[in-house]
């Protein structure tokens, strides 16, 4: 099996005398590097000889990352349901997940386990009070919410994270119009659809203004999520009375809400919830578990009382533990 590795430069495998770097931020230690996905916090800070999905590889030119495509043999790259692109690493009888998507939303699937030997595996919302509702439950909500606001000619924004949740809310919830979007989020619009991902063809926010347009009755607006603190978010409010309406896992907490500052949360993830999280290791069914990221130390806790051989990653500190 692929010998893993920790090093204050990060996660990575040996495989055939080949040092793989799992999600580097930096690829000097590593001969290749593999990147899951193209959110900011798994992408290297430059460009390197990367294995990756061709989605990731156009996202990552988007946000300014050339990354130079690297095949290896024998590895395979498996649907992770994240975001678009978004994939995990089968090497050697080892998965690395990376971050994976938990329940099917609008055109994402979620993930696919892998029966494998060793799992390593993302623990973003891997403690037990982190329980997302039914999505048919929370889309009720909230286009009951976006209704009673219309009817009284009070516009909407819609937060989430501009690559990746952004697009899953347009999706969700293009019924309402008219539609503008913020241009963080359109960027990333423009390589979906080159994927054959369907989503509206919404103006940007600045050209409606421009033209007058926010002025006239309610509008829906899909933006970067933003704390009601923000100048941009603060204007808006102002200037229009716009209703801010933020997408996070994290809003499961009350406090969430409030620490935004914004007008209303819904617990939407790209993430999976803990629940989601226990189902997806036993169906791939480990003789060992590694967990990174977010409740590692808690969820491999979870794990090891379920009777797996369950460890937390420590990253930047050179050992596993």
């Amino acid at each position: 099996m692929a010998e893993l590795l920790e090093s204050s430069g990060g996660l990575s495998l040996l495989y055939r005398g080949v040092r793989i770097g799992l999600d580097p931020r930096g690829c000097s230690e590593f001969d290749l590097a593999f990147v899951s996905h193209a959110h900011s916090d798994h992408l290297p800070r430059k460009r390197c000889k990367a294995i990756a999905s061709e989605e990731t590889l156009a996202l990552a030119k988007a946000r300014g990352i050339e990354l130079e495509p690297a095949e290896l043999d024998g590895v395979r790259l498996v649907e992770t349901g994240h975001i678009l692109g978004s994939r995990g690493l089968l090497v050697d009888e080892t998965y690395f997940t990376g971050d994976l998507g938990g329940r099917p939303r609008a055109f994402m699937g979620g993930a696919r386990p892998v029966k494998c030997r060793r799992l390593i595996v993302e623990a973003t919302y891997g403690r037990e009070d982190y329980v997302f509702p039914p999505l048919k439950e929370l889309l009720h909500k909230v286009n009951s919410l976006i209704s009673e606001l219309y009817s009284k000619g009070v516009p909407v924004i819609l937060m989430g994270y501009p690559l990746g949740k952004a697009q899953v809310l347009m999706s969700l919830f293009s019924k309402w119009g008219p539609g503008y979007a913020h241009p963080t989020v359109l960027k990333y619009n423009e390589v979906y659809k080159k994927f054959g991902i369907r989503l509206p063809d919404l103006e940007p926010y600045q050209e409606a203004e421009r033209k007058g347009r926010l002025n006239m009755g309610p509008w829906i607006l899909f933006a970067p999520l933003m704390s009601g603190r923000n100048p941009w978010v603060a204007r808006m409010k102002r200037d229009y009375g716009a209703v801010t309406i933020g997408f996070s896992g994290w809003a499961v907490k009350e406090g969430y809400r409030y620490a935004m500052k914004l007008d209303y949360a819904f617990p939407l993830s790209d993430h999976p919830d803990f629940n989601e999280l226990v189902e997806f290791v036993k169906r791939c069914e480990p003789e060992e578990v590694y967990t990174v990221y977010g409740y590692s130390v808690e969820f491999a806790r979870h794990l090891r009382r379920l009777g797996f051989e369950a460890k937390p990653l420590v990253p930047g500190q050179g050992r596993l533990g």
